[in-house]
Parts: C-alpha cells; sequence; structure tokens
C-alpha cells in the first residue's frame, strides 16, 4: 500500500493559533512498529510492512526519514505537523534543520545509535515562548527499520502541546534515551494436556466381537 502522511505535506508559514497533536499518537505508531516485529519473529520491520490505515489517527505527525550520512538523516515522508512546525515542506531536508544548533550534537548522537544499534530513540523537547510564538514541549520518537536495498530507514512520530504559533519553531532537546533492541524470545509451545482417565496407561481396549466360521448360511430358530 503506497504510504501518505498528512495529505501533501505544506506547512502554512503565516498561519496562527495551529494546536498540538495528541501524545497518544506516539503509542499508536510504536504499537504498530512492535507489532510487525511480532509478526517478523523479531526482525525489524520493513518500509512495506507499514499499514497507513494502523496508524490513521498519528499520520499527521509521522514520517519516515532516510540516513545521509553517521548521525544525520532526511524526511523522505511526512505529516503536516511537522511541516506546520518548520512552515515549509519538509520532504528532503535533514532531521537536524527543525532543532537549534546546540541541540544538533545530541540529535546525531541519537540518530546514530538509532541506525547501528539498533535501537528505538526517545527525544524529549521544547522550544520557548517568544513573539507571536507560546511555548511548546513535546517528543520525538525513532524506531529503526530493516534494509531493502536502499538507505537505512527510521519510522518516526513527533508530537508537540502547545499552540505552534509563528513558524519556523526551533527545537531544544531537553533529554533523550535509546533502547538497545534484543532479540525475541521465540515461542514456547503449549504443553501438552494429559488426562488421567485418557491416559495410556489405564486404557484397555475391549476384545473384538467372535467372528463367524466360515461355511453355508443357516438361520437359527428362536423359540
Amino acid at each position: 500500500m503506497g504510504m501518505r502522511f498528512g495529505g501533501t505535506g505544506i506547512g502554512h508559514p503565516g498561519g496562527g493559533g495551529r494546536a498540538g497533536v495528541d501524545p497518544a499518537a506516539l503509542l499508536v505508531v510504536r504499537s504498530h512498529w512492535h507489532e510487525l516485529r511480532r509478526r517478523a519473529g523479531g526482525e525489524l520491520p520493513g518500509r512495506a510492512d507499514i499499514d497507513p490505515r494502523r496508524i490513521e489517527g498519528a499520520l499527521g505527525c509521522a514520517f519516515l526519514a532516510e540516513r545521509i550520512a553517521p548521525g544525520m538523516a532526511r524526511f523522505r515522508l511526512a505529516g503536516m505537523h511537522l511541516a506546520d512546525l518548520l512552515g515549509i515542506d519538509v520532504r528532503g531536508i535533514p532531521i537536524s534543520t527543525m532543532f537549534g544548533f546546540d541541540s544538533r550534537d545530541r540529535l546525531a548522537e541519537v540518530l546514530g545509535r538509532v541506525f547501528t544499534g539498533p535501537g528505538v530513540g526517545e527525544v524529549w523537547i521544547e522550544s520557548p515562548a517568544s513573539l507571536g510564538r507560546q511555548a511548546l514541549t513535546g517528543r520525538l520518537l525513532l524506531l529503526p527499520l530493516r534494509s531493502e536495498g536502499e538507505p537505512p530507514l527510521v519510522f518516526g512520530c513527533l508530537v508537540t502541546e502547545g499552540e505552534i504559533g509563528r513558524a519556523p519553531r526551533k527545537l531544544t532537546i531537553t533529554r533523550s534515551a535509546v533502547e538497545m533492541i534484543e532479540a525475541m524470545p521465540p515461542e514456547r509451545p503449549l504443553p501438552r494436556l494429559r488426562l488421567p482417565e485418557f491416559s495410556e496407561a489405564g486404557f484397555e481396549a475391549a476384545p473384538p466381537p467372535p467372528r463367524a466360521k466360515p461355511g453355508r448360511a443357516h438361520l437359527r430358530l428362536v423359540k
């Protein structure tokens, strides 16, 4: 299925009053990724495995990005919320463009560990209030995907709380974490159910009925 994240991805640089998105979108994206991993027996899912219908409520803040250098990635697909934050279509733009200079090295470290670990990255972000802008807080989720003959990809979601106001909004990292991915344990087979009354040891087969001797068929008179 073709992937579309929240329409064309064109932002509105002069707009105001655009609200953030529901933080529950992070759980929607993460749950879909984990579900795909379980189906693949613990392997990383591929781009083609992502079903937009399963993350419909999070499409506006979801994205796909490809690695272009160690610790660097650029957007390939992105929802409208990211375009609203930056004020332009973000496709083809490095993720670091959304962050202030003081946070870019830390973002590069997180991206590097997500791609090479692989690992699941989480970044807590904020954007301070200024003229025409309210303070924003939010989170960035980064989930690695299986390489399928193309540059390594990351499946992600960026949510913010508060009105966006005048774009572009530059983000600052306040905290980050990367959890290395461990292999999923194989599913254990269910034990055989043995009932005592039906156990083989306590079962005795009934003797077969006697067979008639071969010969001429006859009738037997019963009085």
